[in-house]
């Protein structure tokens, strides 16, 4: 009995393909994400969080400007201050994205700058005498504090 080798073997491989391998195969598509949907205290944290990280990229840039047009006595020292608030802005926009997911990492970095963000509103609003400056930048901090503190937004991180 002779076996009929032509249906039960593969075809042969071209040379590159001995050589170099084969083309891999179209992966399956990803399926869709499916989080929790972030509740509207949540969203609005997110939404002023953002706003701060844009105020402090601003701010970074105005900060860069004045150090290049020579305005510092220092500039290691201006140049440092540049740093913080290019890195206080890049988390912050990182957080507000991470709210609007409801990442569990999100929460604590941002509480964290929002401390932060209220001692140096307090300090220019009473310390410094400038409350045009201070004040606003604790009505944010007070209103973020207080959308993350609802119950909405903690019931959100619940089951994670």
């Amino acid at each position: 009995m002779t076996e009929d080798r032509s249906a039960s073997s593969p075809p042969p491989r071209r040379l590159s393909d001995r050589l170099f391998g084969a083309v891999a195969a179209e992966p399956a598509p990803r399926p869709a994400r499916s989080g929790p949907e972030a509740p509207p205290s949540l969203r609005r944290a997110a939404l002023a969080v953002a706003v701060e990280a844009v105020a402090f990229g601003i701010g970074a840039l105005v900060l860069l400007y004045l150090t290049l047009t020579g305005g510092a006595e220092s500039t290691a020292r201006a140049l440092a201050e540049v740093v913080l608030a290019s890195l206080a802005a890049g988390v912050l926009g990182a957080g507000a994205a991470g709210l609007r997911r409801v990442a569990g990492w999100a929460r604590g970095p941002v509480i964290a700058l929002q401390l932060f963000l209220a001692l140096v509103g307090f300090t220019f609003a009473f310390s410094a005498q400038m409350p045009l400056i201070g004040l606003p930048i604790l009505a944010v901090v007070v209103a973020v504090l207080y959308l993350l503190a609802t119950p909405e937004s903690r019931l959100a991180y619940v089951g994670r």
